[in-house]
């Protein structure tokens, strides 16, 4: 049975279509991830779904019904919780937002807080919760009873890689639990974690398939990670010279190059860099990530 099910998606705000003719399903269970660039349309996507606005056109079924809020869990990128509130008091306050009786609502925010390790700062405010406490008390939405549907709107955002762990934890927990997972992201490292990855586009989802299979339809093998003490663009001319299609992708630290023989590569790579006065802060051959996979495919960005 899909879970979500879209088709024909338009969405314009005057003349710019930011959706164009979108279709997406999403089976039961499953843990599906949409990745794509800012300004590629993947929010305005999931706002649609999650019935927060409205489609210009198209159609959007939840479980097989056109109207189906209460199915669904929605934890935007923006944090949502009060932090005058207790973490306590913020669940109760969304439980019975989900129609629970006030007994009922105190009773399942002390059972959900325990299940997500937070039962010890239950009566304290939010505004002390670190950003992954607070993250893991928003998504406890999921968990209530009745909820089908958790839709993740790029959740990890200002998150250390603990903080991310513990997340992620979470979410294969509500995941394995029988829940849908939708995860909005341009992180690659948390895409791979989903069953099934869709990358969008310019307002089109472009592909979709497991995160192996996006790498094997991709033909990259292997890229070279380099990371340099200065980034410009004659360091960057400079590496061109070595990649496929002369094509780089700048990252945080450096950038990603892209040839056959990467291990043949790297010395030369680190000699031309040594020539214009760049240092190498760390070079060496990785396999390809996702953000490598949207790139080949679209010659575009997924990095913020």
């Amino acid at each position: 049975m899909n879970a979500i099910f879209v088709e024909n998606l338009v969405k314009k705000y005057g003349d710019n279509e930011v959706l164009k003719k979108v279709d997406l399903k999403i089976e039961e269970g499953e843990f599906y991830a949409l990745m794509g660039p800012n300004g590629s349309g993947k929010t305005t996507l999931v706002s649609i779904i999650a019935s927060v606005s409205l489609p210009t056109s198209g159609v959007v079924r939840i479980y097989e019904h056109e109207e189906a809020k209460e199915l669904i869990s929605y934890v935007p990128q923006d944090n949502f919780s009060s932090p005058l509130l207790t973490g306590k008091e913020n669940l109760i306050y969304f439980a019975r937002l989900y129609g629970f009786s006030k007994n009922e609502a105190k009773k399942l925010a002390e059972n959900i807080l325990d299940k997500i390790g937070l039962s010890e700062v239950s009566e304290m405010r939010v505004s002390n919760y670190s950003g992954g406490m607070r993250k893991r008390l928003e998504v406890a939405t999921g968990f209530f009873p009745g909820t089908k549907i958790l839709i993740l709107d790029e959740p990890t955002t200002g998150l250390d890689p603990s903080a991310r762990r513990e997340f992620f934890g979470l979410i294969n927990e509500i995941n394995e639990e029988g829940r849908t997972i939708l995860l909005i992201t341009h992180i690659g490292e948390d895409a791979e974690l989903a069953s099934r990855v869709g990358f969008i586009d310019e307002g089109r989802i472009i592909i979709e398939d497991n995160p192996e299979g996006l790498k094997k339809r991709s033909g990259l093998k292997n890229v070279v990670n380099a990371e340099t003490m200065i980034k410009s663009e004659k360091v960057a001319n400079t590496l061109r010279k070595f990649s496929e299609n002369k094509k780089i992708l700048e990252t945080e630290k450096g950038y990603r190059v892209y040839c056959e023989d990467p291990e043949k590569a790297i010395p030369d790579i680190v000699r031309s860099l040594d020539k214009i006065g760049c240092k190498t802060m760390r070079i060496d051959a990785e396999k390809p990530f996702l953000e490598d996979v949207f790139f080949k495919l679209t010659e575009k960005s997924v990095i913020s």
